[in-house]
C-alpha cells in the first residue's frame, strides 16, 4: 500500500523543527510589539530615538526598495503609452490652441504687476531651499500621515522647514536625524495649513482629515461657499510656508467646511525640496547681567 500524503509532523525531524522555530519567532514579534507599544505610552521621547536610529538603519534599503518597486510599476505605463501617444498628442495640441488667449492674458498681468511693484518699491522674500531627497516611503493608509526623507541634519534639514513636490506642498519636518527626516504630511489631522482661494483671494484653513482627504475651513466671519474644482494655495500667514503654493482642490459644494484632495500625493513622488521657514523665526534674546551698586 502506497504511503499516505497526509503525515502530520510528528514524522519529520524538520517539520517539528519549522514549526518549533515558527512559535518561537511568533512569540518573540509580539514580545517586541507589546514591549515598543508600551516605551511609546510611558517614554515618547525614548521611543523617539529608537523610531529615528530604526529609520537611519532602514533607510538605505528602503531607497533600494522603492526604486525597484517604482521601476516594475511603471512598466504597464510605459506600455499603454506607448500605444495612447498618437491620442495624447491630438488632445494636447487641441489644449495649447484653447489655453493660448489665457496664456497672453496671463503674460499681460504679469507684466502689469511687475510694473505696479516696481513703482511701489515691493520686495518679496523668496523661499530658499536646503536639499533635494528621496521621499524613501510614507504611510498612505494609517491614521497618522507621515514620510520619511532620506536627508537629515547632516544636510541641512531642520524641524519646521516646509517640504514641497514639483507640483504643491507636501508638508512640514517635524522630526530630524542625521540622515533622515521625518515629514507631516497636508493629510495627518495634526497639519493645519493657512491658505487661500485662487480666485478671490478667501482665506482659510487645511486641516489634514486623517483619512487620506483635507478639510478647507473658512475663517472669514461671513458664510463661505466652495465649489468643485477651486484651488486653495498657501496665503505666507504665519511664516512657515512661501506663499501661492498650491496645496488643494475642492472635490464638492459646501458651505464653511468642505472636503478638499491634496494636489501632491507623496507616494507617487521620487524626490521632493525642503526649503527654509518663510519667515525665519527670530534669535532669542540673550540675557544680560544687571550690575548692582554695591551700598
Amino acid at each position: 500500500m502506497a504511503p499516505s500524503n497526509n503525515r502530520r509532523p510528528g514524522f519529520s525531524r524538520r517539520a517539528q523543527h519549522g514549526v518549533f522555530w515558527s512559535y518561537v519567532f511568533a512569540v518573540a514579534g509580539m514580545l517586541v510589539g507589546v514591549i515598543l507599544l508600551a516605551l511609546s505610552y510611558f517614554d515618547p521621547t525614548t521611543f523617539g530615538a529608537a523610531r529615528t536610529a530604526v529609520a537611519e538603519v532602514t533607510a538605505p534599503v528602503s531607497s533600494g526598495l522603492s526604486s525597484v518597486g517604482r521601476t516594475v510599476g511603471a512598466v504597464p505605463n510605459g506600455i499603454g503609452s506607448y500605444f495612447m501617444i498618437h491620442d495624447q498628442n491630438i488632445a494636447l495640441r487641441k489644449q495649447i490652441a484653447d489655453d493660448h488667449a489665457v496664456t497672453m492674458r496671463a503674460r499681460a498681468i504679469n507684466y502689469e504687476n511687475r510694473r505696479l511693484k516696481a513703482l511701489l518699491g515691493l520686495r518679496e522674500r523668496i523661499g530658499v531651499p536646503v536639499v533635494s531627497a528621496r521621499l524613501v516611503s510614507s504611510s498612505p493608509t494609517s491614521t497618522r500621515r507621515f514620510a520619511t526623507l532620506n536627508a537629515g541634519s547632516w544636510q541641512g534639514v531642520e524641524r519646521g522647514q516646509p517640504v514641497l513636490g514639483p507640483d504643491g506642498l507636501i508638508g512640514q519636518v517635524v522630526e530630524a536625524g542625521p540622515n533622515t527626516a521625518r515629514v507631516l504630511l497636508l493629510t495627518d489631522p495634526e497639519s493645519s495649513v493657512p491658505v487661500r482661494r485662487t480666485r478671490d483671494g478667501l482665506p482659510a484653513l487645511a486641516v489634514g482629515r486623517g483619512d487620506g482627504l483635507i478639510d478647507i475651513r473658512s475663517v472669514s466671519n461671513a458664510a463661505a461657499s466652495f465649489a468643485p474644482a477651486e484651488v486653495f494655495v498657501t496665503s505666507g500667514a504665519g511664516g512657515v510656508y512661501p506663499p501661492n503654493i498650491p496645496v488643494a482642490k475642492i472635490l464638492r459644494h459646501g458651505r464653511d467646511i468642505v472636503l478638499a484632495e491634496a494636489v501632491m500625493r507623496p507616494n507617487t513622488l521620487d524626490f521632493a525640496l525642503v526649503q527654509r521657514a518663510f519667515l525665519p523665526a527670530p534669535p532669542r534674546p540673550v540675557a544680560t547681567p544687571v550690575a548692582v551698586a554695591k551700598p
